[in-house]
Formats: C-alpha cells, sequence, structure tokens
C-alpha cells in the first residue's frame, strides 16, 4: 500500500529522475571530455605529471591515515575507558577541530612552523641559532596538518564502538591468560574493525579530495593540479583527465572501505551482554592522560582560536572590519542559503520515494544523487564548467553556477539526515491521513513535513554550513569581484597576510560550531 496517488507519485518520480540526471550529467560531461581527450595529451600527463600526483597523493593519504589512527583510537580509548576529573569536558572538546576547516589549520600552522616563526624560534634558542625543524610546506608538515583536522572522524566512530562493545569478549581472553596489552590487540582491536575502517576511509576521502590545505602549503596533489590546470592553463582536458584519476581514486577507497566493512562484521551470539566499565584514575595517572588530550586539543584547535582571536583583535584586523567585509560575509551567507534551499528540495523527493517506494529506479536515483562524495570541490567546479559552456555559456559567470557545484557537491550531507528521518517514520500514519479525505499536498504539509521536521532542519543546517566553507569551486567558478569569507581567507594567507586573514576564518569556525552542536545532539551517547 502506498501513499501517494498515482498522479502524485509520477510527479515526484519525474522530479527525482530530473535531479538525478542533471546531478549526472556534469560529470557524464567531465569523463567525455577525458576519454575524447588526444592520445598524446594523456600520454604528456603520464610522463610528466600523473606518477608524481599519484605518488603524492597516496602518501599523504597513507601517512594521514596512520596519525588519524592513534590519535582517534588513543583518545577513544581514554576517553571510554578511563574516569578521571574532567573526561566529559575533554570528551566534548575533541571533537572542535571538525569546525576548523583545513586551510585555516594550515595558514595557522604555516605562522607556527614557517621560516623564522615562533616554534622555529624557541627551537633555536634551544638548539642553536642555525637549527631548523621541517618546514609545513612538506609531506609532513601537510600530514600533521591534516591529520588534526581529521582524526575526530576515527575517535568518534572508534568512541562509539567502544560504548557499544560486549566486555565480555575481553573477559574471556583476559581469563585464558592473556595481557592486557595482547587483549587489546588481538580481541579489541579486531572487534573495532568496522568502526575505525568506517572513519578511515572518510579521513582518506577527506584528503585525497582537499584543495585548501594543500595549496596553502604548496604540495602537489591530483586536487590542487586540476586547480592549477583550469586556472594557470586554462586547460580543461588536461585537468578533466586528472579529475577522472581522482574520482577512480576516491571510488576505489569507498568501495574498499565498503567491502572490508562487511568483511568484518561481528555479531552477539550469547545472551551475556556487558558494557565496559571505565577505571578509576589516580594523581599521575590523570595527569598524563589530561596532558596528552590538552596537547592534542590545544594543537587542534585552542592554539589555533587563540591565535585567530589574537590576530583579529589587532589593528590591522579592525581596520578591514567596514562595508567591504561585511558584503564576503553577505556573499557567503546568501550562497549558503540558497544552496542549502536547493539541497533539501531536491533531495526530499529523491529521500521520500527511496523511502517508501523501494524499486531499483528511485533507489537508483538516490544513489545517483550520492555521487557529490567522490567529486572533490575543483572537480565539481570543473563538471559544472564544462557542462555550463557546452548548455547554458549565457550562465557563466553568474552566482547560479555556484550554487548548482554546491549542490552537486553537499546534496549527500543533506540526504545523510533526510533520509533516516524518512524511514523512522511509518507509513501508516500518512495512509490514515489519507483515509480521512486527506489530499497529497496537504498530507505533506500537515503530517510528513512535521514529523521529519528535524531531520529537515539538520539537512539544511549542515548544507549550508558546508558551503559556508566550501573554497575551491567557490575560487573557480565565482563571479568577477564575487568574494565569500573562504575565499578571502585564501587570498589573503597565500600572501603571508595572517591578520588580515584572521576575522573571515575565525567567522567560518564560529558558523561551524552549531554543526557540531547538531551533531552531538543528535548522535551523541552518554555513557
Amino acid at each position: 500500500m502506498t501513499t501517494t496517488r498515482p498522479h502524485a507519485s509520477g510527479s515526484l518520480q519525474l522530479v527525482s529522475l530530473a535531479s538525478a540526471a542533471l546531478i549526472l550529467l556534469p560529470l557524464g560531461y567531465v569523463t567525455a571530455l577525458a576519454l575524447s581527450a588526444d592520445l598524446a595529451v594523456w600520454q604528456r600527463l603520464w610522463a610528466t605529471r600523473i606518477p608524481e600526483l599519484l605518488l603524492n597523493t597516496l602518501s599523504l593519504a597513507g601517512t594521514v591515515s596512520l596519525l588519524t589512527l592513534v590519535l582517534g583510537i588513543s583518545t577513544a580509548w581514554l576517553i571510554t575507558r578511563y574516569e578521571f576529573p574532567g573526561r566529559r569536558v575533554w570528551e566534548i572538546a575533541l571533537v572542535l577541530p571538525l569546525a576548523m576547516p583545513t586551510y585555516v589549520l594550515a595558514y595557522v600552522f604555516n605562522y607556527l612552523l614557517g621560516f623564522g616563526g615562533p616554534v622555529e624560534q624557541l627551537w633555536q634558542s634551544v638548539a642553536g641559532p642555525h637549527a631548523r625543524i621541517f618546514s609545513p610546506q612538506s609531506l609532513w608538515g601537510a600530514t600533521v596538518v591534516m591529520a588534526l583536522d581529521t582524526f575526530p572522524f576515527v575517535y568518534l566512530l572508534t568512541r562509539s564502538a567502544l560504548l557499544s562493545m560486549n566486555v565480555s569478549f575481553e573477559e574471556a581472553a583476559r581469563t585464558c591468560g592473556l595481557s592486557r596489552a595482547r587483549t587489546m590487540f588481538r580481541v579489541t582491536l579486531p572487534l573495532l574493525r568496522p568502526s575505525i575502517a568506517a572513519g578511515t576511509a572518510l579521513v582518506i576521502l577527506y584528503v585525497v579530495s582537499d584543495f585548501g590545505a594543500v595549496s596553502l602549503l604548496r604540495y602537489q596533489t591530483l586536487t590542487y593540479a586540476v586547480y592549477q590546470q583550469m586556472t594557470g592553463r586554462s586547460d580543461n582536458t588536461a585537468a578533466s583527465i586528472l579529475s577522472i584519476l581522482l574520482v577512480a581514486l576516491a571510488l576505489a577507497f569507498l568501495l574498499t572501505e565498503r567491502w572490508f566493512r562487511h568483511k568484518s562484521r561481528f555479531y552477539q551470539t550469547t545472551g551475556r551482554y556487558r558494557i565496559s566499565q571505565r577505571m578509576s584514575c589516580d594523581g599521575l595517572t590523570t595527569s598524563w592522560i589530561t596532558a596528552y588530550l590538552a596537547a592534542v586539543v590545544g594543537a587542534s584547535f585552542g592554539i589555533p582560536a587563540s591565535l585567530l582571536i589574537h590576530w583579529s583583535l589587532s589593528p590591522e584586523a579592525q581596520a578591514i572590519l567596514d562595508a567591504r567585509f561585511f558584503g564576503f560575509v553577505w556573499n557567503s551567507a546568501v550562497l549558503s542559503t540558497l544552496a542549502a534551499t536547493a539541497g533539501v528540495t531536491i533531495g526530499l523527493p529523491m529521500a521520500y520515494l527511496a523511502s517508501r517506494k523501494p524499486t531499483w529506479l528511485n533507489l537508483g536515483c538516490l544513489q545517483a544523487a550520492y555521487a557529490g562524495y567522490v567529486l572533490p570541490g575543483p572537480v565539481a567546479a570543473l563538471a559544472v564548467l564544462v557542462l555550463v559552456l557546452n548548455l547554458t555559456p549565457f550562465m557563466y559567470g553568474t552566482a547560479i553556477v555556484l550554487v548548482i557545484a554546491y549542490v552537486l557537491h553537499f546534496l549527500p550531507v543533506g540526504l545523510q539526515s533526510l533520509e533516516p528521518a524518512l524511514q523512522q517514520i511509518t507509513p501508516n500514519l500518512e495512509e490514515a491521513a489519507r483515509t480521512l479525505g486527506v489530499g497529497v499536498r496537504d498530507t505533506w504539509r500537515r503530517v510528513t513535513l512535521p514529523l521529519i521536521r528535524n531531520g529537515f532542519i539538520a539537512a539544511w543546517v549542515l548544507m549550508f554550513l558546508q558551503t559556508m566553507k566550501e573554497l575551491p569551486a567557490t575560487l573557480l567558478l565565482r563571479p568577477v569581484g564575487f568574494d565569500t569569507l573562504a575565499v578571502r581567507v585564501w587570498l589573503e594567507a597565500s600572501e603571508e597576510y595572517y591578520q588580515l586573514a584572521a576575522p573571515s576564518a575565525l567567522l567560518i569556525v564560529l558558523v561551524g560550531l552549531p554543526a557540531l552542536a547538531l551533531l552531538l545532539s543528535r548522535d551523541w551517547r552518554a555513557a
């Protein structure tokens, strides 16, 4: 039994199909452009750029993954297995780095670790005037920045898994004579593999698609190269070839994670289920744990936020807080509002049909919308740019093109809130309204939408905040003279005008905090 009349269902079906086609069309254009490129272009790129770019991208993904595993698992373990003063504060503080865009963290670390920066000066006072530390504009610098920004993905999922894990397995291992360390490596970590794999996959997808940090740190990856091909050489063909490689790489990581997660499923097979009890800490243990957590949170959020506040209060920063600056705020707010509204408007029919009529066609349309997962910002910008130049050149250079790129890139973020919200509502409520004579439109307005209001608001807020932080698509597609807060941060930080970039960066971080509050209110599990 369905909740919609045939003509209403057909209208939604047409809207869903049209939306899916529009979402896939830009990617199809880029793919066609890459495959139709002259063989000489492929050979030139393989001989000159692609091997280095692939090596750099894979190296960065690998080193960041290892460091995030160390940070994410260790912090989750300390939070869930030990009871110490201030634990609840640190539990929430470890999520704060998610509010710090990578390009903001990169420009702060450029100042801290750069030539003549505070850290180098401190190091020279200890090791001598000619001592040098590693440059932030290197693989290790990019690794530190990206890992400090993304380890909360691993922390959140590992923490959730530890809170719900049955400790009877660990107790059985201990009774068989295994030490605590061997129990952790042979029992606990294998049981956590699905969650750890999911968190690592998010980190890797984030790293291979990142543009802001690698561009400010001058580290050549596929994403940065796509941007350079489009801006420096105006070579959309070469950019499309690199884009296809980048999409294939991201898709390979995503499919590998899904396969690994499927192979690593575990089930509770006995009636005995017990959750872990936290161990009380003495003064020395509390000091060590607090020092470690303070170092992690300080490096990833505390010190950067403090510097942004300090720079924002400087005379140089105060001097730019004029009508022009608030124009950047207005531009960011308007674009984010339009993109979020368009995203939930497009995503709602797709999620509704996939939930109420899960046919292969409806599910296929929904999966097509998730194509944005494997579309980094520069690739989404290139896809939209190629499509617009070929079909609607009169739209080039308008804000509409930017909104299309945002929706293409961030629609999956909205669907992740809309889809579960609809699945949690029984169709019987809508059917009851229909049997009482309420029409389809009124049923949506008076029954469905009020019931999914929280999911709808969450989807809108998350898309709004993601758009506020978006950088590469905005740089490539914005109208002439149309800057946003993210663009101003990148432009000023590229010239090392740290104070001038600080107000925009601080505002982006502050705007990102409501997204974290929303995440914690919806998904946080206290234990």
